[in-house]
């Protein structure tokens, strides 16, 4: 690997792979210069370039290994230090790296006390946070990074109270465990609950058991950990404190159901609405998820509180699970906004993610009820994802570039862009999720526009942390639309970013479709045998 480039004193990242796309396109058109560049670097590469191998290329010329390294470069050339290091630090935890994350903490010990945000739990809140539910061993060890947590404690990493919290959140028992063993946890009454911890329970409880609010936290931090004997204990001091609670429940269920509806419920609606009223939402959330909507209907006009302005939140939650599954959704939102729910008059209304999902799960078509509250946003991705390729010109100027990127999506949306880990936005961004809502919905006229004016087909945009278009589309069940991307060439060979699996991994793995899986290997070899 000869370096035949030297990169300036301060590199530009765009720079860069501003020169991997125009490989890339100087390749597809045939440039002999730009193809003897590709085979130099790497021999025997499948033409036309993938911008992954572009970007290889282009590494390899600066005489790195390959892109990560050479983008790392450029971090500790611009001088981001202590920034670089926490990025590198989060990334050799995802891949549970103990041994580099040891040589980061040697090289950065100020990565001990290091956070992003004020609330983020710094690198021991990267390594023991959840993206899903952790409440079995094996999820545990999908989601969080036991090995350096144990090795950033150790070191003496600052241990935020946030970090704490996450573990009951999360569910995930072995952390819970680990920090109790290191005598990090706080003696509150949620945390010894939360081991079950029964003896503990009721000395709390003997000594100062009178705060309902307490009570109620410490008893859901119990159905969360499945420690039924310490609920039922917590739920009777909650009745004996809240008699009104044993009325509802004895004329509607019984102690034990009562006590299995709350293993997943959400620490601060319990405290701000009590145990009973969320006990009510969560058997309204089982007829949605049942699909059943004349069970959903009558549970909503049974308690007509959840109409309410006081439950605007609530209403929310209803209409986004409805946007983003994959059918009955626009049932079930129409029998909602029929029961005339305070949400309809809220102006403006509360945020919400509805819009978005349904352009990201393919469900446009409850656009005419969404839009009875929310309006859709007049940017790029969302004329893309309607197919409005008359719309979708005009947010380009003279030479072929987003105007004003800043107003569209997800350059002005941090939440949008930190699951994907896009920092700092690029109108890059634009263009790439302007290709998935695109393609996802169909629009495959729109979507070869977006391609001829750079959008990446190989982007890592994915409906919620980096993978790839066809591992997406993979979850949806969409064949029409991962055609479309094979057919241009798209990489098959991409990994996701939690469980380094591609597209096909994805069928065969998580959706459980061999049917699927063998037609993407299929789709593959063909595409090898016409090159």
């Amino acid at each position: 690997m000869a370096a035949s480039k030297s990169l300036p004193a301060r590199p530009s990242l765009e720079s860069l792979r501003k020169q991997a796309k125009k490989l890339a396109r100087d390749v597809a058109a045939g440039d002999a210069a730009a193809i003897a560049r590709a085979r130099a670097q790497l021999a025997h590469v499948d033409l036309p370039l993938t911008q992954r191998n572009a970007q290889l290329v282009i590494a390899r010329e600066y005489g790195f290994a390959g892109w990560q390294d050479l983008t790392a470069e450029v971090s500790k050339r611009l001088g981001t230090g202590l920034e670089w290091a926490a990025a590198q630090a989060r990334r050799v935890i995802h891949d549970n790296d103990v041994e580099r994350l040891k040589q980061l903490l040697a090289e950065y010990p100020a990565l001990l006390s290091w956070h992003g945000d004020d609330d983020d739990g710094g690198l021991l809140g990267f390594a023991t946070g959840a993206y899903g539910d952790a409440g079995d061993a094996q999820r545990e060890q999908w989601f969080t990074r036991a090995a350096c947590a144990e090795l950033l404690i150790d070191a003496g990493a600052v241990v935020m109270p946030s970090v704490c919290e996450g573990l009951l959140q999360s569910r995930a028992r072995g952390l819970l465990e680990l920090f109790q063993r290191k005598g990090l946890l706080p003696r509150a009454l949620k945390f010894v609950a939360a081991l079950g911890d029964l003896d503990g329970v009721r000395a709390a409880l003997n000594e100062n058991g009178n705060d309902l609010q307490t009570v109620n936290v410490a008893f859901v931090s119990a159905c969360r950990f499945e420690h039924e004997a310490v609920a039922s204990v917590l739920l009777e001091q909650s009745i004996a404190l809240d008699p009104e609670l044993g009325r509802h429940i004895d004329a509607s269920t019984d102690r034990n159901s009562f006590i299995k509806a709350f293993e997943k419920s959400d620490f601060a609606q319990v405290a701000a609405l009590r145990l009973w009223k969320v006990f009510v939402m969560e058997q309204v959330r089982r007829t949605l998820q049942d699909r059943d909507v004349t069970a959903f209907v009558s549970a909503l006009q049974r308690q007509p509180w959840l109409l309410g302005d006081a439950s605007l939140t609530f209403q929310v939650e209803l209409i986004e699970t409805a946007s983003y599954q994959k059918d009955h959704g626009e049932e079930f939102i129409g029998a909602l906004l029929d029961l005339d729910p305070a949400i309809l008059r809220r102006q403006p209304p509360p945020r919400s993610n509805a819009i978005g999902w349904a352009f990201t799960y393919a469900n446009t078509h409850l656009l005419p009820l969404l839009t009875r509250i929310w309006p859709v946003p007049d940017d790029l991705p969302h004329a893309a994802g309607l197919g409005n390729l008359a719309r979708v010109k005009q947010w380009f100027d003279g030479a072929g570039a987003v105007r004003n990127p800043a107003d569209h999506y997800p350059y002005n949306d941090p939440d949008a862009r930190s699951h994907l880990r896009w920092e700092p936005p690029t109108a890059q961004q634009v263009l790439d999720v302007a290709l998935a809502f695109a393609v996802t919905n169909r629009h495959f006229d729109v979507a070869d526009f977006l391609l001829e004016h750079g959008a990446d087909i190989n982007t890592n945009w994915n409906s919620h942390e980096p993978a790839s278009l066809l591992h997406h589309l993979v979850f949806l069940g969409n064949y029409e639309a991962m055609q479309f991307l094979i057919d241009r060439g798209i990489d098959m060979t991409i990994e996701d970013y939690r469980w380094n699996g591609t597209a096909r991994g994805w069928a065969l793995y998580a959706m459980k479709d061999q049917k699927m899986a063998d037609w993407l290997e299929e789709a593959e070899r063909q595409r090898k045998s016409t090159r």
